[in-house]
């Protein structure tokens, strides 16, 4: 018989389906040591405990029954990603980002640890993949209408002098006093390409430390990490994240089967306008000032979010060619493009590191 849930766990959002679960197999070996908790059954429910973030929903995803602090912890670990917000927020004045586009053009800036080592993630990535991943790439969403959700096609005047601003090599960390220092008035960081995962990663980090060893999180739509298994069927392996179409909003291209790694998507199919014929994904390529083309949609596995988040949006720039060098270099990650065919409105799907058994298409 499922028990009683306390007001407490009312109002803090305990699932319905927690309690399901519960009921469907409480006569299950005790406590070990990944955990505290008691096992799972073979098939169990998935609880879901969600807080909007971000300017989206971030979730985690338990097997039922499997901790008996899961929900618990899972809500405070939530917390922290209302505080990362206000930390990164590009839209928020008050905002430790904001502080830094506000007074770095003048002096260096102090920046907090983790924070600062972000910042130190993003510089490298900028540099590996030259230039196609870029924090202060913001001005040139806004000369292309996208900021206020209404694509425009800016002059060719424009774009140059939204670009004087733009690119990574005009950012200074100062290792030894933790600072960032701007080279010119006008450079912003604007961390939306790498702030979702971030705060995944920082989740992850929280549930692990909690001995939770089965979870995925996701933000948005496009960001997920994941470890051990959803632990459901004979032979639970992972857990399967679906991959949406490029062109079909809504609509389910396949699903990738993700275990102890990130995963993220970059894609143009709900964000994008018309002129002439000719379709501008929102994705703006910060080397060139124009809207990149080649990829409808990219899709990066890597150890942690923030790397896969960063990386979905590189190589949707990039293209599939130079995705496919980075991956050689880099073993550990591995990489879905969805490409349009040449002559016909068609597509592709280029897998790059991924065995064939962890993509699978939709019937």
């Amino acid at each position: 018989m499922a028990r009683k849930r306390s007001r407490r766990e009312f109002l803090r959002g305990a699932s319905a389906a927690d309690a399901l679960g519960e009921a469907v197999d409480r006569s299950l070996p005790g406590t070990d040591d990944s955990g505290a908790g008691v096992g799972p059954p073979q098939e169990c429910y998935a609880v879901h405990i969600s807080r909007k973030a971000m300017a989206c929903e971030f979730e985690i995803v338990l097997n039922s029954g499997q901790y008996d602090s899961g929900t618990e912890i899972a809500l405070d670990a939530l917390d922290l990603v209302e505080k990362l917000e206000s930390q990164l927020s590009y839209f928020r004045s008050d905002s430790e980002i904001s502080e830094i586009n506000r007074s770095a053009a003048e002096e260096p800036v102090p920046v907090e640890e983790r924070l600062f080592s972000l910042l130190q993630a993003a510089d490298m990535i900028y540099r590996e993949t030259d230039g196609a991943f870029d924090l202060t790439a913001t001005p040139l969403w806004h000369v292309w209408g996208f900021a206020r959700g209404e694509g425009r096609l800016p002059s060719n005047e424009e774009i140059a002098q939204a670009i004087e601003t733009v690119g990574g090599s005009q950012v200074d960390l100062d290792t030894g006093n933790r600072s960032v220092r701007f080279r010119k008035p006008g450079v912003e960081l604007n961390l939306g390409s790498i702030g979702k995962g971030y705060a995944l990663d920082r989740v992850a980090e929280l549930l692990d430390a909690a001995r939770i060893n089965d979870y995925l999180i996701q933000g948005g739509q496009s960001s997920v990490t994941a470890k051990g298994a959803r632990l459901s069927g004979d032979e639970p392996d992972g857990w399967l994240v679906g991959l949406g179409h490029p062109l079909r909003p809504g609509t389910r291209l396949g699903y990738v089967r993700v275990r102890d790694r990130a995963l993220a998507t970059s894609g143009s199919a709900s964000q994008f306008f018309r002129h002439k014929g000719r379709r501008y994904s929102h994705i703006v390529d910060p080397r060139t000032g124009q809207p990149a083309e080649g990829v409808l949609s990219a899709t990066v596995l890597a150890p942690g979010a923030a790397q896969a988040d960063a990386l979905a949006t590189s190589f949707f720039v990039m293209g599939p060619k130079k995705a496919f060098d980075y991956c050689q270099n880099h073993p550990e990650l591995a990489a879905v493009l969805i490409c349009p065919t040449t002559g016909s409105p068609g597509f592709e799907i280029q897998m790059i590191g991924m065995p064939d058994e962890d993509f699978l298409p939709t019937d």
